[in-house]
């Protein structure tokens, strides 16, 4: 190794050292969106500058949360990128999803969407193609697990309330709590998402198992079906139907 290279890698040894302190006197605070990217890259790094790579990676993919949500094949297209060091940036995504979903399992009895979007908004704002989750709850209202059940492109037709309907019976579930994401990050419900939910809810209503909420997640943004009203209006209708006098 030249006199060059060495002073070289004191200066990324030394690079690394300060993002290291700076996180651990305040955290992200003051972290530039690239630098958070650049310290996750150098945790399978051992000795290579990570700072053009991140800078690269938010250049392409606009932003911090898409950077975590992109798949490790486009990520590895990136200049500086490869299996390797791609660990940090899945790693903690993978870690901060777990945590989210262990806190939301045990926490208090859910009683407004809001008690939901933090680990809603996480684990789905970002994705590129749509998820529908549920959530199981509890006669209590206290979650009890968490599915993701179907990918893609969601439609009445596409979602399949038998399989909805077997997966709470198989979590005992005495009510639950539907979700899917917009990847266009509008969150207002479109006319298949009405008629998604209104089979759905009619399903579930065969089995006793109740329908509490619908939230929709766009980016940094949610619909939720209860807080407008349209839970109760679906449910007002659907019992109108079945008795009509």
């Amino acid at each position: 190794m030249t006199a060059n290279d060495r002073a070289g890698n004191d200066d990324r040894q030394g690079h690394r050292r300060r993002l290291r302190e700076k996180f651990l006197a305040a955290g992200l605070a003051g972290f530039h969106d690239y630098e958070v990217i650049e310290l996750l890259l150098t945790l399978a790094t051992p000795r290579r500058d990570c700072k053009a790579a991140a800078k690269a990676a938010l250049q392409k993919f606009k932003s911090l949360p898409a950077v975590m949500e992109a798949p490790m094949e486009e990520l590895c297209l990136v200049d500086g990128i490869g299996p390797k060091n791609v660990f940090g940036l899945k790693l903690i995504k993978a870690v901060a999803d777990r945590y989210l979903e262990k806190r939301l399992m045990a926490g208090d009895p859910l009683n407004n969407s809001g008690d939901l979007f933090a680990f809603l908004c996480h684990a789905m704002g970002n994705k590129s193609q749509e998820e529908f989750r549920v959530i199981f709850l509890d006669a209590k209202n206290r979650p009890i697990a968490a599915e993701t059940l179907f990918t893609g492109t969601l439609t009445a037709s596409a979602v399949y309330p038998r399989e909805v309907a077997a997966a709470a019976l198989r979590h005992h579930a005495a009510a639950v709590i539907f979700a899917h994401n917009h990847p266009s990050g509008d969150c207002q419900p479109s006319p298949e998402d009405m008629a998604l939910t209104r089979r759905l809810v009619q399903a579930l209503n065969l089995l006793d198992i109740a329908v509490h909420e619908h939230i929709i997640i766009g980016h940094n943004a949610y619909f939720s079906f209860a807080d407008q009203g349209m839970m109760a209006k679906i449910k007002r209708q659907i019992q109108h139907a079945e008795n009509p006098l």
